[in-house]
Formats: C-alpha cells, structure tokens, sequence
C-alpha cells in the first residue's frame, strides 16, 4: 500500500464528506426557515402556529451550530492526521514515556492524552449547545455544577472501564499474532454484552436516580401490556431525566434478568396514561420485531469486519504514513493503528448513513403498526404529536436530510402511516 494514495483517498474521502455534511445542514436550515410561517395543512388545528415556529427556531438554532461544528470537527481531524497533530503527540511519548515506563504505559497513554485532547477541545461546543441553544428554549435544566459533575463521573467511567478494555486488546494485538483481530472482535461482544448488564444496575445510578413507578394503576397497566406482549423485565423505574432536560423519553435497558423498563419523569408528567402504554408499546414492537437484536447483531458483523480491515492496515506502513504519521521502529504501533482507524472511518462511513437511517426508520414503522394493535392508534398518535411539541422537533424538515440522517420517520409521514385507530379492550382478548 503506498502512502500517497492513502493520503489521497483520506483527503478526499474527508472534502467530499464535510461538502456532503455542509449542504445537507444548508438545505435542512432552508427548508425549515421556508416553511416557518405556516403550519402544514395535516397538522392545523392540533398544532398552534407558535408552537410550529418554536420549533422551526430550534432547528435553526441547533443547524447553525452544527455547520460550526462540523466545520471544525473536519479541521481538528485534519490537525490529528494530515497535519501532523498525532505524529507530535506519539514522538513526544516515545521520548519521555516508553523509556521510563515501558512499552503498555506508553500505549495508554498515547489512548487517554489523545482521548483528553480531543474532550477539551470540543468542550466549549458541548457548553454552547446545553446553556446557550438548549437554555434558550427552555429545555436545559442542568446548573453549571451538575454539567461539571457529570463530566467528572464519565471522566471516572471512561478510566475505569476503558482503560482495562483497552489494555486487554493492546495485550491481545501484540500477543495472539495475525488473527488477533478476532480474538480481540469476541473480547469486545462479549464486554458490550456484560456492559448490558452493567449498566442498568452500576452505571446509570452514578448520574441519575431511578425509583419504582409509584403510580399502582399505571403500573398495573403497563405490567398487563407487558404481559400480553410477552415481556419480561425486572422492574418499572421512574427517571429524574428532568434534573438535567426538559425533553421526554421513555427505554428499556439491560440484558436477561437485569432488563427493566425506565420513564422519564417529564414523560409521565405530560402523557395520559393510554398514552403512556400506546408508547410503551411503540417500545415492545421493537422487542417484538427483534429489531435490537437484528441491530446488535449488525453491528457486531460490522465491527468484525471492521477489525478484519484494520488487521491488514496495521501491517502495512503505507497506512500510517499516509494519514501523516511515522511509525514506530523498536516500539510497537498496535495504539497508533487503533486511533489512525478511528479517525480515518468516519469520512467514508458516512455514505452508509442513508441506508443505516432507512433500515432504522422502517423499524419505526414497524413498531407504531404494532403499537396500533395493542394500545390503538389515537393514544399514539397523540402522544406523538405532543412529544413532538415538548420536543420542538421540526414538522417540515427537509426530505433529503430526512432520508439521510433520520432514524425516526418526520410526524407527518408516521401518523399518516398509522393504521385505522383500534384501541385495545379487555373484550378483544376474549
């Protein structure tokens, strides 16, 4: 592999992404700007014309910041590869680090600078968005403290759990030989499946606190939902989710005997309670569907095939001098080639996103059909469409961006999806 074609297919693989990101965000900002005056014709009479330019603004407002951001996500980008950023940092390492300390240090080191690096630089972005465009339109609700405790929290996450993992992986990049790449592929399922478990019970309490449902005829509801679904989980929690946001969600989490069903508090201060099962079930047609399933299972084909590909990168030196860093000679490059190929990736999986976000989407559809049959069509539609409003999201984004980038079909095109409203009875079980 030559260097100078490496180069090329990176740096262009890089302009043509950030053209293709720049102009899908103008034409998202056009659209909606164009269409802010008038609320579309299926929606008038349940939503107010204020409450259709809300959310036009906060589009707007959260377009413009994202043409900045993704202007200088390309730049940094830039600066870590072509530029040399990560060749300095890795010298400057080899130097003062891997004589004292060995040659595993050295590695997560080079991992966790790199990684603290590129936190502060997009540091004042992430401040921008949460108590400047969020605060604006009343959805923040962090204080300053809280932003920086949770900040402090992830920081000891990140430490804790993804400094071992990646020690383990460097140990098995320099110890299993050729195929370390799938010896290292089954180390990773196999901790995103104990991360499943984890997380609901050790993680998630760190930042927020998780109560039973107290309310016993919302419980009862939802376990008879449950129950005809044929869902098992652990338990219904409720989620201070509005310590920190205004907006409304509502999940399951966790794997086996530690899956349970989580609320937003903002979601059940808003919903009825039929709306509240009709969205629940929106959820249970996921389950139903073996939508995270069939998802987990890509994305772990994916990744073993990305890792297959960064296997034959790792051993070709044309990899690391095109993308503007020398290799290592007498030191091992297994933490040079992980973060060459986390940074080299993006550019040219972008292109996959349409058919990522229409896969995604028609699992959505799929839901809101099952959600019909088991809690009807007119508690979903009006939770949808208040969400919609609690959320400021867009009723007129534009359609190539919708096609690009949306997980979730536009309000428009989901309601009128949903089949004739039956809502469920005791009666139509008999």
């Amino acid at each position: 592999m030559q260097s100078d074609q490496v180069t090329l297919a990176f740096a262009a693989a890089l302009l043509l992404s950030l053209a293709v990101r720049l102009w899908l965000a103008t034409r998202q900002m056009r659209h909606v700007a164009a269409h802010r005056n008038a609320v579309p014709a299926a929606f008038v009479g349940t939503v107010t014309l204020q409450a259709h330019q809300r959310a036009a603004d906060y589009t707007l407002a959260k377009g413009r910041l994202s043409l900045f951001s993704t202007a200088f996500s390309s730049l940094l980008l830039l600066s870590w590869t072509l530029l040399g950023g990560l060749d300095t940092l890795n010298l400057w390492l080899v130097d003062h680090v891997l004589p004292v300390w060995g040659v595993m240090v050295y590695q997560l080191t080079l991992l966790a600078v790199f990684t603290l690096i590129g936190t502060l630089l997009e540091l004042p972005l992430e401040a921008y968005s949460t108590f400047r465009v969020e605060q604006r339109f009343g959805f923040n609700r962090m204080t300053l403290k809280l932003w920086l405790a949770d900040l402090a929290k992830g920081a000891a996450v990140g430490v804790l759990i993804g400094l071992p993992l990646a020690a383990v992986i460097l140990w098995i990049m320099g110890a299993s030989g050729g195929l370390w790449w799938l010896y290292a592929w089954v180390t990773w399922v196999g901790f995103n499946l104990l991360l499943l478990v984890l997380y609901p019970t050790v993680i998630a309490p760190m930042f927020n606190k998780f109560e039973p449902l107290p309310d016993e005829a919302l419980k009862l509801r939802v376990q008879a939902l449950m129950q005809r679904c044929g869902f098992a989980a652990k338990g219904l929690f409720v989620m201070d989710g509005s310590k920190r946001s205004a907006h409304a969600n509502a999940y399951f989490t966790g794997l086996g005997a530690a899956k349970r069903v989580v609320f937003f508090d903002t979601l059940l201060q808003r919903l009825t309670p039929a709306e509240v099962e009709a969205v629940l079930a929106h959820e249970l047609g996921h389950f139903k569907h073996k939508h995270v399933l069939k998802r987990m299972v890509a994305i772990f084909a994916f990744s073993l095939a990305g890792l297959a590909l960064l296997g034959w990168l790792a051993g070709q030196s044309g990899f690391y001098a095109g993308l503007g860093v020398q290799p290592n000679i007498g030191a091992p490059n297994h933490a040079l080639a992980l973060l060459l190929f986390m940074l080299a990736l993006p550019p040219f999986t972008l292109f996959f996103s349409p058919l990522a976000a229409y896969f995604s989407r028609r699992d959505e559809f799929q839901a809101d059909a099952y959600a019909t049959q088991q809690a009807g069509g007119a508690d979903l539609a009006s939770a949808l469409l208040k969400l919609h409003e609690d959320n400021a999201a867009t009723l007129t984004p534009d359609p190539v961006y919708v096609r690009f980038y949306y997980s979730h079909p536009p309000a428009s095109e989901r309601l009128a999806a949903l089949p004739a409203p039956t809502p469920f009875t005791t009666a139509a079980l008999a």
